[in-house]
Parts: C-alpha cells; structure tokens; sequence
C-alpha cells in the first residue's frame, strides 16, 4: 500500500535548519498495523502527517497504491484524502455545537453524499463506536473518551482504506483510555490497514503487527512487537524502552 523512499523533512526555526525527517524508507503492507514509537520530537508525528498527505517533503517519494503522494496537485491530494484516509489526532477536534451525529456528518458533507445517507452512515458508524444511544448529545455532554469515539466514528463514515492515529488517548484520564483503545483493538480485526503513534505499550503489543522505533527523524528499528519490546538490537532502542517499559516487558 505504502512504499516510502528517503524521505526527508526540513524546515527553519529561526536561524537553524530542523530535520524532522532524514532519509525514511519504510513500506507498509494492505491490511498492516503499524505501531509508530518513539521519544517526543522523534519524527513521529511529522511521518504520519506525510502519510496522510497533510504535508509534502522535502524530498523522497511517498507512493500510497502507486501514486507518488509529494507530486500530486493539491486538489488530487484532496481528492485521494477524502476516497482512502481517516485521521484522528489527539485533539478530538468536535465542534461543540453540534450533536454527535451532526459532526460525523461533517465529514461527508464536502463529499456531496446525500443528507439522508449522511445520517445513516453517522448513526452506523456512531453505533459501531458504542455510541448508538448518543447520537442527539453534544460534546459538552460527553466524557473525553466518548468525544474522542465520536471523533473516530467520523473517520470511520468516510469508510477509509486507511486509518492513521496520532496519540489518540493522550488528551485522555487514564481510567478513560481503555474505552478508546478497545475500539481501536476492534479495528484491528476489520482488515483496514492501521498507522498509529502511541506510547500505550501494553496496545501496541497487542494489536500491532510491525512496530517502528524513530529518533531523530529516522527510523532506527523496526520488527514485530515480540523482537522490539523484548529484543531490540539497537542501542537506542534499547535504552528507550529500559526507561519506559513496565517490567512485564523489560529488556
């Protein structure tokens, strides 16, 4: 699905050049879930981004089904978006005056889909996130765990090929996270191929079928859950996940 070649990202800070990207190659399978990990300020977020075509780099090709998605016009970009992509960012993004369905809605509106199958795909993918019975209540109704559910029910109306997560439950109480992970656990299930940054160690080990460590805008490891969390050969991967792992996992 994905074959990503010397990807690179620089921009200005001032006076100094920042490399949030240097050289990634990467390749993601149809159907993968891909665990991005990582310290802060890593690269994880900018790859995503790239990924999702939010941002173009500065150099390298990023092909998603064959299209090189740094060469196309802003309007095919859009296009390929809106057919093939659903984010969702830390950020649940909802606007608060509207219900749960009216903002899944939201997402099909610039599509051209019809007001009535608007509503049917916003109750449907409403109801696969646990939240049939929410549909009227706005976000100031809801917990964060509910609002960030309502926030992946709208990526999941656009009925993505893809879905990418940027630290989904990092806005979350801790006794919030689970309700969120275990829809995510469920996605897994259904084939879609799957990009999330996280640092839920526990999850990615569950549900990822290739995990990628990044520092430094570079993708240092790379492997299953099995030989990254419990194996790593790299001494920076190693000395990462000494620090974070709970001792279930220790290295």
């Amino acid at each position: 699905m994905y074959t990503l070649q010397g990807v690179t990202k620089q921009y200005q800070r001032g006076k100094s050049t920042v490399h949030a990207l240097a050289g990634v190659d990467l390749t993601i399978e149809d159907g993968g879930r891909l665990v991005i990990q990582g310290p802060t300020g890593g690269g994880k977020s900018t790859l995503l981004q790239m990924l999702g075509g939010l941002d173009r780099p500065t150099a390298g090709s990023i092909e998603l089904d064959g299209m090189d998605l740094a060469k196309l016009s802003e309007a095919k970009l859009t296009k390929v978006r809106a057919e093939n992509i659903g984010f969702v960012f830390q950020s649940f993004n909802l606007i608060p005056t509207l219900t749960a369905q009216e903002n899944v809605e939201t997402a099909l509106v610039p599509l051209g889909v019809k007001a009535s199958e608007r509503r049917r795909r916003a109750a449907e993918a409403l109801g696969s996130v646990g939240l049939g019975e929410r549909l009227g209540h706005v976000p100031g109704e809801m917990s964060g765990g509910q609002q960030q559910r309502v926030a992946i029910a709208r990526a999941l109306a656009l009925d993505p090929k893809i879905l990418l997560f940027d630290e989904p439950t990092s806005a979350l109480d801790p006794e919030l996270v689970n309700e969120v992970l275990d829809v995510i656990r469920e996605l897994a299930k259904s084939g879609t191929t799957l990009i999330i940054v996280t640092h839920e160690m526990g999850f990615a080990r569950d549900v990822a079928d290739t995990v990628v460590f990044m520092d430094q805008g570079q993708i240092v490891e790379q492997g299953t859950p099995q030989q990254i969390f419990t194996n790593p050969q790299e001494p920076r991967t190693r000395s990462f996940f000494s620090k974070v792992l709970e001792p279930a996992f220790n290295i």
